[in-house]
């Protein structure tokens, strides 16, 4: 019964993110036009951060009201490879073409960071349906490899928004690059 209700819940997600092309992920290139960088120097004699080099960062990650979502100041550096899809687009595009030391803020708009909401990623489904625990607003749920969040519970059912909780928003980070591998 419980893979049957799983099943009926990854249909109804999949379905919805069918009808768009799939709900906004993390990830992605940087921008064209700058593997010209790669190898570089800038006129201080110091490497740059280019595609395919490794680098060490210390973040902020706000809000445009100023609110702090994330950071990892005072913590271990955030490390990742240039240009490998491992940061949201927008990110991974900051960091290219800065120094060991160099600090910038950059003003990421939904596009370069987690894309504009999908309402079609927002799904309403019996609470029949859902297994595992007691349902209530604010309970994560898991489907499909998607994180969905319960934002509201009517009529005997739930309604689930797949989308990343930071979709749609325009997103400001302060960025410290801390150390630069360049790629052998």
């Amino acid at each position: 019964m419980m893979k049957t209700i799983l099943a009926l819940l990854v249909a109804a997600v999949l379905l919805a993110a069918g009808c768009t092309g799939g709900v906004a992920t993390q990830g992605g290139n940087i921008s064209e036009g700058t593997d010209n960088l790669k190898n570089t120097v800038n006129a201080g004699g110091l490497p740059v951060a280019a595609r395919g080099d490794t680098v060490s960062v210390y973040y902020t990650g706000k809000l445009q009201n100023g609110t702090v979502f994330d950071s990892n100041v005072g913590k271990k550096t955030l490390d990742f490879t240039v240009g490998a899809g491992q940061m949201i687009a927008g990110f991974d595009a900051a960091v290219v073409g800065m120094k060991e030391g160099q600090e910038k803020t950059v003003t990421l708009s939904p596009a370069q960071a987690y894309g504009e909401r999908n309402e079609e990623a927002v799904v309403t489904v019996p609470l029949s349906n859902i297994q595992g625990g007691t349902v209530e607003v604010g309970t994560h749920l898991y489907a499909n490899g998607m994180n969905g969040v319960v934002t509201e519970i009517k009529g005997g059912n739930a309604t689930i928004d797949f989308n990343h909780e930071l979709a749609g928003k325009t997103l400001v980070f302060t960025i410290k690059m801390v150390k630069i591998t360049k790629k052998a």
